[in-house]
């Protein structure tokens, strides 16, 4: 969409076109009809604007709660948090009077800073800084903002309280993976910290820790009900660990200590663990073990198993009802044995693809159990369980 054509839309005849389509109840796949259908009444640049928005908005409903009457760019709503992630990191800045959301985009995480503090929020996207000003609009929130439209790798730094940054981690339509890469890189950082002693910065969940070690930050990862979001570092002011994993929406965190314990390892027991996505990133499996009695199965491997149970936030639990060395004759065997017809297979360390072993067991009946394929000290090993 282009700034001309977004201003269109937001006129009396473009709101018009928006409700029209919005009737029409569009899909990816029925776009191009619907478009030959709206093209009789409005222009056809409008009309196509319209739809993806009413596309667009649908998407941004898990996202979003004031989804439909807000607007996006397909790519910016892609790289967008959604409110709950954006709600938990602003609150870092809860005391901060004044900020800066540089790279604000659609203006996401910018709604979120907004209830803390007077934000200036800068983008050198003409259609996305003006995205963003409705969409704060949307929450009640756009005479809290200051919107700059600028590169921030080149401007003159507003002064406030604390910075936020978001680099584009897709240059091109291209995704790219080194913080070096991001549009500005990272490495700004580190001049932006003689200016504001206070920076937050969302990045990948799938970061090279490497990259980050010369960075004196903490290094949070979160995780939004089991599924691993993203990545936030926290600058000077901010920081307050070195490495953290936070669970949403239970807002649960765990954080490094000055040292981590040694991995221990033990054969499968009563109890198998799977820890969230974000402890594993944060590197945090052996702090884990250690607060929930447990050992690892083996040294390269995440999967925790224990003789007691302990309910925790941070790993799903499973009951072990048997344990061997893989062999697929015996496997089939025991599921056969228990008339188990549905299996969900897990897999860490193993190269096996779980459709594939699923077609080769060839099982039919009513139970059902969850198949952990994996290593037990440098071995490849067969659990089969429920969770708990």
């Amino acid at each position: 969409m282009e700034r001309a054509t977004f201003e269109q839309l937001l006129t009396t005849v473009g709101q018009q076109a928006l409700a029209h389509a919005a009737e029409l109840a569009p899909t990816e796949e029925t776009f191009l009809p619907h478009l030959t259908r709206l093209q009789k009444t409005y222009p056809s640049d409008l009309a196509k604007a319209a739809l993806e928005t009413v596309i667009l908005r649908h998407k941004a409903r898990v996202k979003f709660n004031r989804a439909d009457q807000m607007y996006f760019t397909r790519e910016a709503l892609e790289q967008s948090s959604g409110e709950r992630i954006a709600r938990y990191r602003a609150e870092r800045f809860r005391h901060c009077a004044s900020i800066a959301d540089l790279g604000c985009g659609i203006g996401g995480d910018t709604t979120r800073l907004a209830a803390h503090g007077a934000v200036a929020a800068v983008e050198r996207d003409p259609l996305r800084l003006a995205m963003a000003a409705e969409n704060l609009a949307a929450y009640g929130l756009r005479d809290r903002v200051t919107f700059i439209a600028d590169d921030i790798a080149q401007m003159q730094l507003p002064t406030v309280e604390a910075f936020f940054f978001d680099p584009a981690r897709r240059v091109g339509g291209r995704r790219k993976f080194s913080v070096n890469a991001y549009e500005p890189p990272l490495t700004l950082v580190r001049e932006w910290l003689t200016h504001t002693p206070a920076i937050g910065v969302k990045i990948s969940p799938g970061v090279d820790l490497a990259e980050l070690s010369d960075y004196d930050c903490e290094i949070e990862f979160i995780s939004e009900q089991g599924e691993l979001k993203e990545c936030a570092l926290w600058f000077g002011a901010f920081r307050t660990a070195t490495r953290r994993a936070t669970l949403l929406p239970s807002r649960q965190t765990l954080v490094a200590p000055t040292s981590l314990p040694l991995v221990s390892i033990s054969a499968p027991r009563a109890y198998l663990y799977e820890p969230d996505p974000a402890i594993l990133r944060a590197g945090l499996v052996t702090l884990l073990a250690e607060q929930l009695n447990a050992q690892q199965l083996d040294p390269d491997i995440a999967y925790l198993t224990s003789d007691q149970l302990q309910p925790t936030p941070f790993a799903r639990a499973f009951v072990i009802e048997a344990h061997f060395p893989f062999q697929l004759k015996r496997l089939r065997e025991r599921l056969r044995a228990w008339q188990v017809g549905h299996v969900t297979v897990k897999k860490r360390g193993s190269p096996l693809e779980p459709e594939a072993l699923i077609k080769q067991l060839k099982l039919s009946g009513p139970e059902s159990r969850i198949v952990f394929l994996t290593h037990v000290a440098g071995k490849a090993w067969v659990l089969i369980g429920q969770a708990v």
